[in-house]
């Protein structure tokens, strides 16, 4: 296979050039045509080119944003489905059964790191000939590449169990790419990049240009790592660092950090860049047509990716502001799966954070000034799908101007990589191991006091039925009925190892719902069993194709190699055991 995308990705990377160099700085720089590859200029190309493929070309290899393998493999949304089809393999985790999606991750994440490769190749080859980039921007884009290199491998290293690490022929000889074994997780060489990157990356963008990662970024992307092993210690130096000397803030409020106008703000670590225009664009998520629906937002869309009613019921909050933890002291709360719009649905007045209307749309709240949220009429099988829709992804209908390839199924809006409340929560799950509860429960506060701080979704609906003609709003008033307040002192949630665990990962969950994380998460927490199989006991009340499922954590933790990547190289990639008879075909 990497034989296969050597030549053909560089070709692809000249052919991008001139379209995708605004996944840096969103500043068009004009056409590549005519560089010599090995020029400065060549060089500096083809590692925007490798930018580039953050964003991979398909909605299920869920390149950057992982909704489809973090989010909705999880209790956070359901993948969705059109009634009847077959997509449900996913939420039902049947991935065995079919579920051509990963067969695109593995190929982006591998074309990535071939052109972060070629990078590193022609880079070397600049350095002996006549016009070699100074030493000084050498070494940076080096490190650029390793950090390119790393995260590639790291989107392939989530999702597949044991992968390759591919390095340069150089690096690997006298190994040829082609016949690196996918023997272990790839840990060491995502470590070794990255270190690279730490040593050799200045602490602002290099060329001033805020899609490149930093030294604090590449910090972040390692810590992420040594999390996913459990190794603690080696985490807390990094994250430490972030803290003390990146310079960061949270930005004051929550919805700063998904809107078009605050884009990489002082919260933000690493946001991947993306721009539209007129005639294209490079929009990470298939916008509208995967996670959207129908109505003014999104110009119809497929009807994916849904919130789940357990998501929705893990935002209600107790008489004084804090989340219920067990699962079992949660109230049901009202939805309106299977009501037309023109029903009747009265929403519930429970205690909400105020978070939750900043992640999931539903009936009867304001939809980023798109209008009030009417149900039914702007979903796609709702009475099968559930009653929710996504809001992270989508723009302020007044950010519209700032698209120009029209609204909804493509925006222009980044994607929050790594930004400061990851460092703060995962460095308050550290905290927690090591038994210092007090600083877990000041960490978390630093983002509950922001959430309590926010500007809250406004706009109080009182007409609960046939909203899409002239619903009585009151617009000076909050949508719903929030509270969040920090934790104080003694409080019970930090009284023990266990119950301080449970606050830190509840906190994660609301900060991040529907970002991509939660089913990594559950795993590398080792309570993706007990957590997805209590949820499909819980969710199949509201969704039937739900019924019967089971999630096996020794066989469905991971995905299967692509079958014609392991025939193809006989002897050097080997399957997963958990798919060793694996058999899969493409829905037509």
């Amino acid at each position: 296979m990497y034989k296969k995308i050597l030549i053909p990705a560089i070709i692809i990377i000249l052919g991008l050039l001139s379209c995708n160099e605004d996944f840096l700085t969103k500043q068009p720089k004009g056409a590549a045509a005519g560089l010599v590859i090995e020029s400065p200029e060549g060089i500096e190309a083809i590692l925007i080119g490798t930018y580039a493929s953050f964003r991979g070309t398909s909605m299920n290899g869920a390149m950057g944003t992982d909704w489809t393998y973090g989010s909705a493999y999880s209790d956070d949304c359901h993948y969705g489905q059109f009634g009847g089809s077959n997509w449900d393999v996913m939420d039902r985790y049947n991935i065995r059964f079919a579920f051509p999606g990963f067969i695109d991750r593995w190929r982006f994440c591998y074309e990535g790191v071939s052109r972060a490769n070629r990078v590193i190749e022609f880079l070397t080859k600049n350095q002996q000939g006549e016009r070699p980039i100074l030493s000084e921007r050498a070494i940076q884009i080096e490190a650029e590449a390793k950090f390119l290199r790393a995260w590639f491998h790291f989107q392939a290293n989530k999702v597949f169990e044991y992968i390759p690490y591919i390095k340069t022929e150089a690096e690997l000889a006298p190994t040829l790419p082609e016949n690196v074994q996918n023997s272990d997780h790839g840990w060491d060489g995502i470590e070794e990049d990255l270190q690279f990157a730490i040593d050799n990356l200045p602490v602002t963008h290099p060329l001033g240009e805020v899609g490149r990662p930093t030294k604090f970024a590449a910090e972040a992307v390692k810590a992420h790592a040594h999390l996913y092993q459990k190794e603690f210690e080696k985490a807390k130096e990094l994250l430490d660092d972030i803290i003390n000397n990146g310079g960061f803030e949270l930005v004051s409020n929550f919805y700063d950090n998904y809107d078009m106008t605050h884009e990489n703000n002082t919260e933000s670590i690493f946001e991947i860049q993306v721009a539209t225009t007129a005639t294209s664009h490079n929009s990470l998520y298939p916008a509208g047509a995967a996670f959207h629906q129908k109505g003014p937002a999104s110009l119809g869309g497929w009807g994916f990716f849904n919130p789940t009613q357990l998501l929705f019921e893990a935002f209600q909050v107790d008489n004084d502001g804090f989340p219920i933890l067990n699962i079992s002291d949660r109230e049901p709360l009202v939805n309106d799966q299977g009501l037309s719009s023109k029903e009747e649905f009265i929403p519930t007045d429970h205690l909400l954070d105020l978070r939750v209307d900043w992640t999931i749309a539903r009936r009867g709240i304001d939809y980023l000034g798109w209008g009030i949220h009417p149900g039914a009429a702007w979903m796609r099988e709702q009475h099968i799908n559930g009653p929710y829709m996504t809001k992270k992804y989508m723009h302020f209908k007044s950010e519209q101007i700032l698209n120009n390839y029209g609204p909804g199924f493509y925006n222009g809006k980044n994607y929050r990589l790594y930004r400061l409340a990851h460092i703060i929560l995962w460095r308050a799950e550290i905290a927690v191991e090591e038994g210092d509860l007090d600083y877990a429960r000041i960490l978390v506060n630093k983002i509950r006091d922001r959430a309590k701080n926010s500007t809250p979704v406004m706009g109080l609906c009182k007409t609960y039925s046939d909203l899409e003609n002239n619903p009585l709003v009151d617009w000076t008033q909050p949508a719903a009925n929030y509270k969040v307040e920090p934790y104080p002192p003694g409080h019970p949630s930090f009284s023990n190892i266990e119950e301080a665990r449970n606050a830190v990962r509840m906190e994660i969950r609301l900060e991040f719902a529907t970002e991509g994380h939660r089913f990594f998460d559950l795993r590398r927490w080792g309570l993706d069993n007990s957590v997805l199989n209590d949820f499909i006991q819980r969710d199949q009340i509201m969704t039937n194709y739900m019924k019967g499922a089971i999630y096996d954590p020794e066989e469905d933790d991971f995905w299967p190699l692509p079958p014609e990547e392991v025939e193809l190289q006989k002897g050097i990639l080997r399957q997963d055991s958990s798919y060793l008879n694996y058999q899969y075909a493409y829905y037509k």
